[in-house]
């Protein structure tokens, strides 16, 4: 059976917390599809190439891995691609009720998809993109938070 998981969002930029999450998940899908999400109402700091050629290059080497854009309904996506599985990350409480409401939404939408959390380890959950990007804004050094194939 190919188990097959897409793993959305915005990704600007793609942290050590992201990867953590892939990282850890490699050995329960056959395929992970890193779905960057495309938002036309927002504004992002990072163009969509720039985080996908980032995303691309830190999974260069794992076939497993995949890439893709995608715009509208996550739970739509999945569909398209045929991935019966959504990973997304929890790094605490508030996360757990906020993405709680959208896999059961999900879950409504689809019964066939399932959600599935995984808990951020301890040494990186207090790091998100919204932070990282305000440091970067203000001339911060974010190296210490992103993967090292991200250079900015």
């Amino acid at each position: 059976m190919n188990k097959k998981a897409i793993f959305p969002g915005s990704f600007s930029p793609f942290t050590l917390g992201h990867k953590s999450v892939v990282d850890r998940s490699l050995t329960l899908f056959d395929k992970i599809i890193i779905a960057i999400g495309i938002n036309s109402e927002k504004n992002e700091y990072f163009s969509i190439e720039e985080r996908k050629e980032w995303i691309k290059k830190i999974y260069a080497n794992n076939p497993k891995i995949e890439v893709q854009f995608y715009e509208g309904l996550t739970i739509d996506f999945c569909e398209k691609v045929k991935a019966k599985y959504i990973l997304r990350g929890l790094r605490d409480s508030h996360d757990f009720k906020y993405e709680k409401n959208i896999s059961q939404v999900n879950k409504n939408l689809n019964p066939e998809v399932e959600t599935i959390f995984i808990i951020t380890s301890p040494e990186i959950s207090h790091i998100s993109s919204t932070i990282i990007r305000d440091i970067i804004k203000n001339g911060g050094d974010v190296s210490q938070f992103l993967p090292k194939e991200i250079d900015l």
